[in-house]
């Protein structure tokens, strides 16, 4: 079932309506043995991701959100290829170098580790938790500069002006860069992890619930200078979250996971104004209206029962137990994620997708319209 290496890269050419695309997931899988009985023979498997497919722009924001265990956090990983995909295509999109030379693709989840050198330093990671993702025994100026040791990009004097120039970019003193990561506030550390990321000048940068471990006095500090390295680096992100408030200012679109499944994706204004899936405009219903005037007339929508198990999924629509519109149909149909024809196309001409067997017919609340009333 698990994928094996090829002894090369697989590469091919691209067309032309692909040059906006840095990143293409089609069909991904990752799905986690599980042995059972005495001498674990019998195995089931855990489907963290189960076939999800979307693609990522240059220079835009793209949200995967999601409650927590819906296999965000994985499909963040397998793109890192921290984990090995079960099954599916992590296609990244590779510019000549002389920027004349036409546009190639790389097959990440195909490539063997050694293979995988070069491209981690154009996709980087900001991890969630700034305590655990720094080594206690390692100085700042070790910890960011590891990364250009091992990839031979610097050295001597220019090693130490690199990590210098980062940490003054994430907002940090140069001199900083000889102590040790319990000297720092939670932000702080933050801000060396992103400084980290920058290192090898990435074109990617998958940040995993980046700002959910920060005290919320800090949180806006970091997102605007993400949005600032954002603007000046031309990043691209993947922004992992669970926190929907947060991914209505950061992000461009926003893709929606339940039980490892894709359920919605649409434009940020579009998905939080017109959502299409019951399961989203549950998690919509729980952002906080800033207007105070609205905040009596929002309903909150509370969730019968639990999360499905993802090693044990109901039949049909995973969402059927906890949904209130559910149907004979969604207990033995799995829906397909699909574009909405009555969904009006965002600014780039992109339809709004759901899984829904009903998405053309409910009328579903969004966030952006209480606020605004």
């Amino acid at each position: 079932m698990f994928n094996t290496a090829p002894s090369e890269p697989m590469l091919t050419q691209t067309a032309k309506p692909d040059e906006e695309i840095l990143l293409d997931v089609r069909h991904l899988k990752m799905w986690f043995p599980r042995r059972k009985g005495f001498l674990g023979r019998d195995v089931s498997y855990v489907k963290a991701v189960d076939d999800v497919s979307f693609s990522i722009r240059r220079g835009e924001t793209l949200g995967l959100v999601g409650e927590s265990g819906c296999g965000k956090t994985t499909v963040g990983r397998c793109i890192m290829r921290v984990y090995e995909p079960t099954a599916g295509e992590i296609n990244y999109y590779q510019r000549g170098k002389t920027g004349t030379e036409p546009t190639t693709t790389i097959n990440l989840a195909g490539l063997s580790r050694q293979q995988l050198i070069p491209f981690r330093q154009e996709i980087r990671m900001i991890f969630q938790d700034p305590y655990a993702s720094l080594n206690p025994r390692m100085t700042v100026f070790e910890i960011v500069s590891e990364v250009l040791r091992v990839n031979r990009l610097a050295s001597g004097s220019e090693l130490e002006d690199r990590v210098a120039q980062l940490l003054r970019r994430v907002g940090m003193r140069p001199e900083y860069m000889r102590r040790y990561p319990h000297t720092f506030s939670g932000g702080e550390r933050q801000r060396v992890g992103i400084a980290r990321a920058l290192a090898t000048n990435p074109r990617l940068i998958v940040a995993d619930e980046a700002i959910s471990a920060l005290d919320v006095s800090i949180r806006a500090q970091i997102l605007n200078l993400l949005k600032d390295l954002q603007d000046e680096f031309s990043l691209t992100y993947l922004f992992i979250a669970h926190d929907l408030s947060v991914v209505r200012h950061i992000c461009n679109r926003v893709n929606v996971m339940y039980v490892g499944k894709l359920v919605e994706s649409a434009d940020a204004s579009h998905f939080y104004s017109f959502p299409k899936h019951p399961y989203t405009e549950a998690l919509l219903s729980a952002v906080p209206i800033h207007n105070p005037r609205m905040r009596d007339k929002g309903r909150r929508i509370r969730l019968q029962g639990d999360v499905a198990d993802p090693a044990n999924p109901p039949s049909g629509c995973y969402f059927h137990p906890r949904c209130r519109h559910a149907q004979d149909i969604c207990k033995v149909q799995e829906p397909a994620l699909q574009a909405v024809t009555n969904a009006t196309l965002d600014t780039q001409g992109n339809a709004h997708f759901a899984a829904c067997h009903f998405a053309e017919e409910l009328n579903l609340r969004g966030v952006v319209a209480k606020d605004r009333e």
